[in-house]
């Protein structure tokens, strides 16, 4: 059952913009199993890339509804300490430069 019911829309927010000189350029994505739950996804979305419930929300959507989604932009290093976050749940989750 989906975390989030009811007829409200969410609006995804508009992507930042990474200027690679700041250390920026790389993304996160996770992709869908059939193992894990949307509360599991969510949650360890929130942790691993403090973003709020309803973007971890709409990005365990993506990823259950299209396959992957990408859940965090950012530095090389930050990127990858996501990630090493998100995998301890045993989502296969990739990282690399935009």
């Amino acid at each position: 059952m989906p975390l989030w019911q009811g007829s409200t829309t969410i609006e995804r927010p508009l992507e930042q913009v990474v200027d690679p000189r700041t250390g920026g350029g790389w993304i996160v994505t996770v992709f869908n199993n059939d193992v894990n739950t949307y509360d599991e996804v969510v949650s360890i979305l929130m942790i691993a890339t403090a973003c709020s419930l309803d973007e971890a929300y709409m990005e365990a959507w993506e990823i259950d509804h299209l396959g992957k989604s990408v859940v965090h932009h950012g530095g090389e290093r930050e990127c990858r300490n996501a990630a090493k976050v998100i995998a301890t749940i045993g989502i296969q989750v990739e990282v690399g430069e935009e």
